[in-house]
């Protein structure tokens, strides 16, 4: 039998090793986003129809998103919509054809993560 792939080369499986670029990085946020919105539209489902049906039921929900805890998990998943949404404008803006290089999607990845973390910053200051 024939090895086609050369036994003796070096394998790192530790993975807080391995050195991926920024567009990696970005990436992973974007898909781990994307699951958070998908499961937090069950939370806010059930939020928007407490609220929806009487009088104390949105006073239920005001109630509780006065509690720290409440008002963290909604930071989370905002935060979650606002890096989601970024990400998401520039993959349109590379699919009209600018930032499809490597440098620039260096940059473009940089940018994605300055312009987030900013907004996550406001939304911080705007929910506390």
């Amino acid at each position: 039998m024939n090895i086609a792939v050369n036994s003796k080369r070096p394998v790192n499986l530790d993975l807080r090793t391995i050195k991926l670029p920024v567009t990696a990085y970005t990436s992973i946020l974007h898909r781990i986003s994307g699951v958070i919105l998908f499961v937090s539209i069950a939370i806010l489902l059930w939020m928007l129809d407490t609220s929806l049906s009487s009088e104390s039921g949105f006073e239920q929900v005001q109630s509780c998103l006065q509690h720290p805890l409440a008002k963290l998990v909604v930071w989370g998943i905002l935060a979650a919509l606002l890096y989601h949404l970024v990400a998401g404008v520039r993959h349109l803006v590379m699919d009209a054809g600018v930032g499809e290089g490597l440098e620039s999607g260096k940059r473009g990845s940089q940018a994605v993560l300055v312009i987030s973390v900013i907004l996550i910053a406001l939304l911080g200051v705007w929910i506390w």
